[in-house]
């Protein structure tokens, strides 16, 4: 279970604290799916952020009784000095996973070949969200946090994300930030919507997203 309870996140600016989220509450079951719709700049990112503890609620409470992977396609937690195996490695002795068992599905899943044993510094940002991609699913979580990542790469890699994550993964939490409407209602079973900071949930996703739209 993951819960937020009056969460809100503000950032300083010159002219004053922005607010990005305002008062969130919600809860997200083992095995629960969740898409989330909202424009650019509606704080989606941000909350997947909070979910993930990559960063702290201005106020308010985000409480997990399971484990849960980064944003997907996040790619702040890379050392780029350091190959793309070497942080392969890294994730490896952090999350208690076998190094050398994972390395054949990261180089088969990237496929970004040599350069794997090339510094990260020197990746492109789709070259970066694949590994990032590719280094989440090395490790097994109970909930997934996937931030438009299916939209990297050519149509054969888009299958190749929606397959490890919908499918292999099929009995594993999710909660998926997409403009892509036709992704959500594939495979998700409730939604919300991000507008002006407030969370708004729905039963249907046809009625978040005409909420959506207004």
């Amino acid at each position: 279970m993951i819960e937020l309870e009056s969460v809100s996140k503000y950032y300083a600016t010159r002219s004053g604290a922005r607010r990005i989220l305002s008062d969130v509450s919600t809860r997200i079951a083992a095995g629960e799916r969740i898409g989330i719709l909202g424009r650019n700049g509606s704080g989606k990112s941000t909350l997947l952020r909070l979910l993930s503890g990559v960063e702290r609620p201005s106020r308010g409470e985000v409480r997990r009784s399971m484990s849960v992977s980064w944003p997907l396609a996040f790619g702040g937690a890379f050392q780029s000095s350091l190959t793309g195996l070497d942080n392969l490695r890294f994730i490896c002795r952090l999350y208690d996973v076998p190094f050398e068992e994972k390395v054949e599905f990261v180089e088969r899943f990237t496929e970004l070949g040599a350069y794997l044993r090339e510094p990260v510094k020197r990746y492109s940002a789709g070259m970066r969200a694949r590994l990032s991609f590719a280094l989440s699913l090395a490790v097994d979580f109970d909930c997934y946090l996937i931030d438009e990542v299916i939209a990297v790469g050519d149509s054969t890699f888009h299958k190749k994300c929606e397959y490890e994550l919908f499918e292999r993964r099929g009995a594993c939490a999710f909660v998926l930030v997409s403009h892509a409407t036709d992704l959500i209602e594939r495979y998700c079973r409730r939604a919300a919507v991000l507008k002006g900071g407030r969370f708004s949930e729905f039963g249907t996703v046809a009625d978040a997203y005409e909420h959506y739209r207004g």
